[in-house]
């Protein structure tokens, strides 16, 4: 059975795998990358250790700060952002203390979200905004399936990091056709080769399965893909500038959003 204590050995040693890499390719933006991680990466094990609180801190602080650079990128107003903000930390926490109560507390989030463009009278932005609120929702609303997935979700994360950077260095040495046009320097030799490296770190922290196998290789890219759709169409490269070598919260855990969700569909 899959522990979070299990996971710290290997977390551990793909930190400092990690470390080598950014050492050995010399690339400032690499480096600053991997500060950022040495530092988050035990504080998140910290909080998942800790069990039902801990994940459900981390999971309530990760949908507020990625419902404001949301927020921000769809270019709703601070009512928007702090009712939709509000409507995510709902699902978390009533993953948490009441499970059975999840998908309430999602419709009561869908309809505090969908009345403040209605009451606000907008007519000229109002389906725009009731649109992205809705989408933001369901798409960031699924942070609250990392309470009950507990470890699996952190060696869901961490494959499907794996895959990220594998694929990043993979499309750029081996080339062949472009994957999207949303997001042009992605190739399908990097996201195959992220594929089978996302599951084969799946694979090493015993989480491999037909679910989290096709969580990684397929919902990852497909999270990528969507932000990246969200940020051409706002005219922006990153969702935020406060993560060092990151960008924004947002732009570190799009695939993992899409993985979570394919895991509970097949789940």
């Amino acid at each position: 059975m899959i522990t979070v204590t299990s996971l710290i050995p290997w977390l551990g040693g793909t930190l400092v795998l990690g470390g080598i890499v950014a050492a050995a390719s010399r690339r400032r933006e690499l480096m600053i990358r991997w500060c950022a991680w040495a530092v988050g990466v035990p504080l998140i094990t910290g909080a998942f250790w800790l069990g039902g609180p801990g994940t459900a801190a981390v999971a309530a602080a990760a949908g507020v700060i990625a419902a404001v650079e949301y927020g921000g990128l769809m270019r709703l107003g601070r009512t928007d952002r702090a009712v939709l903000a509000v409507a995510v930390t709902g699902a978390v926490l009533t993953a948490w203390l009441a499970p059975g109560d999840v998908f309430r507390a999602a419709a009561a989030g869908a309809l505090a979200v969908g009345a403040v463009p209605l009451l606000s009278g907008d007519a000229e932005h109002g389906l725009r905004r009731l649109t992205a609120g809705l989408l933001g929702l369901v798409w960031l609303g699924v942070l609250a399936a990392l309470v009950p997935l507990g470890a699996t979700a952190l060696a869901l994360f961490v494959a499907v990091s794996v895959a990220d950077i594998t694929a990043y260095f993979a499309g750029r040495a081996l080339g062949g056709p472009r994957l999207s046009p949303l997001s042009p320097a992605k190739r399908w030799s990097g996201t195959l080769a992220g594929a089978a490296a996302g599951t084969g770190a799946l694979f090493a922290l015993s989480a491999l399965s037909p679910a989290t196998a096709v969580a990684v290789a397929v919902g990852g890219p497909a999270g990528d893909l969507l932000e990246s759709m969200v940020k051409r169409g706002a005219g922006v490269k990153d969702a935020g500038g406060w993560l060092p070598g990151s960008g924004g919260l947002l732009d570190r855990i799009d695939s993992l959003l899409v993985a979570l969700a394919v895991l509970l569909v097949l789940g």
